[in-house]
Parts: C-alpha cells; sequence; structure tokens
C-alpha cells in the first residue's frame, strides 16, 4: 500500500470514529489535506475495498472501516505513547484521585467504573487472587458450636466463615486457640497449616486440635471461592451506541457474555500474559467472537508482578489512541494503590 492509500484509509478511519457516518470521496478529499480529484479518490477507496479494508454499506456511497481495516489502523498509525502519570491531563488526574490505597475489592470496583464512566463503554477488571496466606485468625462464638472464623491476609483482605463444631467452646479456650494459631502459623500458606496440622495433631491438646481443623476447614472455603473474579460496568452504555442500537440479536449476545463473565475471563487471561496494553478488533480474538466489539486491555502489577487486567469493551467505532491510553493509566494506577504506601 502506497503512501496515499495509507493517508487516505487513515483519514478515512478517523472521520468514522468522529461521526459516525460512511465516509464519501468528497469527504475524504477536503479532510485528507491531498489534491486529489474525488475521481481518483474513488479508485484508491475501491482499492481498499479489494483488500478488504473497507466496505461499502447497502444504504450508502460511502465507505466505512471493516476490523481488517481498523487493525491495520491501530497497528500502523496510531501514535500513542505512554503517559508519563506526572504529565496527565485533569481528566486522567481524577482517575488518581479516585484510586487511592484502600481495600482491594474496592479499588477494583473503582477502577471498572471509573473506566466505564471515562470511555462511556463497559469497564471490566479481573480482580486479583487474595492470597492463601494468614496474618492474622480470630474466632468468635456466634452460638452454640458455632464460631466465626476470621482470616485476614497480609494485604488486609479479610475472609469471614461460620463453622460448626462437635462441642461448644469457652471464650478462654478460643482466645487460647487465637494466641496459639497467631503466633505458631501466621505468615503461612493454608496447605502447610494443614500439612503441619497433620503433623502436630498428636501433640496438640484436643480443643485445639479441634479449633485448628476448624480454622484450615475456614481457609480451605475461602480458597475454593478464591477464583479470579471479574467486575463488570457500565453494560448498559452500550445501549446507547449508534452502531448497536437497532441490533437487538446482538446486544442480547453482549449482555449474555457479560452475564456468564467466563469468555472473557479467558480473554483477559490471555491478555495478562503480554505485556502492555492489547487490543481485539471484532472477532480475531477467538475468544469473544463478535465481529462489532473491540476490547482495549493491559495487566497490572502489584510490586512487580502482574496479578489482573483491565480494559474496555466497545464497539470497533471506538476513539483508539484514547483507550490506550486510559487504559495504560488506570492499569498503572490500580498497581499503585494496590501495592500501597512505598
Amino acid at each position: 500500500m502506497d503512501e496515499r492509500s495509507r493517508s487516505l484509509l487513515k483519514t478515512l478511519v478517523e472521520r468514522y470514529i468522529v461521526d459516525g457516518q460512511p465516509v464519501g470521496s468528497r469527504t475524504l478529499s477536503r479532510a485528507s489535506g491531498l489534491e486529489l480529484s474525488p475521481a481518483t479518490i474513488r479508485n484508491v477507496m475501491a482499492d481498499l475495498e479489494e483488500l478488504g479494508l473497507i466496505a461499502s454499506p447497502h444504504t450508502s456511497a460511502g465507505r466505512i472501516p471493516t476490523a481488517r481495516g481498523y487493525r491495520l489502523f491501530v497497528d500502523t498509525m496510531l501514535t500513542a505513547r505512554p503517559v508519563d502519570l506526572h504529565l496527565m491531563s485533569p481528566e486522567m488526574a481524577g482517575v488518581r484521585e479516585q484510586l487511592q490505597p484502600d481495600q482491594p475489592q474496592r479499588v477494583i470496583a473503582q477502577a471498572a467504573h471509573l473506566l466505564s464512566n471515562l470511555s462511556h463503554f463497559v469497564g471490566v477488571v479481573t480482580a486479583p487472587k487474595r492470597a492463601s496466606v494468614f496474618h492474622h485468625i480470630e474466632f468468635l462464638r456466634l452460638g452454640e458450636r458455632r464460631l466465626l472464623v476470621i482470616l485476614v491476609s497480609p494485604e488486609g483482605d479479610v475472609q469471614n466463615r461460620v463453622v460448626f463444631t462437635a462441642r461448644d467452646y469457652a471464650p478462654s479456650e478460643l482466645v487460647e486457640a487465637t494466641n496459639y494459631l497467631n503466633t505458631h502459623y501466621a505468615g503461612l500458606a493454608i496447605d502447610e497449616v494443614q500439612q503441619k496440622l497433620r503433623q502436630e495433631i498428636d501433640t496438640l491438646r484436643g480443643e485445639i486440635a479441634q479449633l485448628m481443623q476448624a480454622a484450615v476447614q475456614a481457609g480451605t472455603e475461602a480458597l475454593a471461592d478464591n477464583t479470579e473474579q471479574l467486575v463488570v460496568s457500565g453494560e448498559r452504555n452500550l445501549l446507547g451506541v449508534q452502531d448497536f442500537g437497532n441490533d437487538l440479536g446482538s446486544l442480547r449476545k453482549m449482555f449474555d457474555l457479560f452475564e456468564q463473565k467466563t469468555e472473557l475471563m479467558r480473554l483477559l487471561e490471555n491478555s495478562s500474559r503480554a505485556e502492555g496494553v492489547r487490543i481485539y478488533i471484532g472477532g480475531e480474538s477467538g475468544v469473544v467472537p463478535y465481529e462489532d466489539l473491540s476490547i482495549v486491555s493491559a495487566p497490572y502489577e502489584v510490586d512487580g508482578r502482574i496479578v489482573g487486567t483491565l480494559g474496555v469493551i466497545g464497539p470497533t467505532r471506538m476513539a483508539y489512541e484514547r483507550m490506550i491510553q486510559l487504559v495504560d493509566i488506570t492499569a498503572r494506577l490500580v498497581g499503585n494503590a494496590l501495592s500501597g504506601p512505598k
């Protein structure tokens, strides 16, 4: 493809992203800045259409980008660069203000909400897996033979589990068991606690051993729920997207996607294996096979380790350069918030 064709394709994609209307040769002639006749531009557009980069809707003489055209535009024509967190726009600076160190789940929910609000599309964030290591454990008596086991991770994440015991326990016994466990087992993973329990059960006093088993049961249940969670915000924004407004079938499929979340989780898990921002256009991900959807995603790190992924889901007609910057900045700010103060 020569430079003239590239310039016209870039102009066509940019105009269509802004206006949402098929772009005709006269519009291209004015917007491209190239001194070309409408006839020459029509010939170039015919060549681009033959290459599968643009298409002609039945109701218009103008052209619109195809998924392949968007892909070429994103890969070779965008000028998005990483943004210095100290030189952010006021809009992006607002993201920093709202993503302050807090409970991890709160930060994740805030991030999904902000991505949705700022993109006007759908924000998605995978929550980092909660640590299987406990920093502190405590037993509270709820009633006869019923205890609340409180597990606190090193990051401050709290898990509560109600367990039923073979007998009732006095408050003094619960305090003794709490102190023993925190002294001897804090900092160990639940499976390590379980292994040590098997080795030491014969030497422990009966009530301590039984309460340890209750603690391991609670920790195991917490781990069973510790599958990576996906937070989705702003699904209803798609109802207002011109590209989807009249296609109820597509909207129904998309809402099913957000409801079930499994396919999105697979896609974002793939994204977490890559560095920086990734863009999936149309059905090219092979995981979310909707031709009208694009996904801009990026992994985020906590203390130098990738623990989750976030992104924006919207129509293929989105402002990719802005979405790349939004996702990139949010990923870095989420990582900073979850890493805590340095």
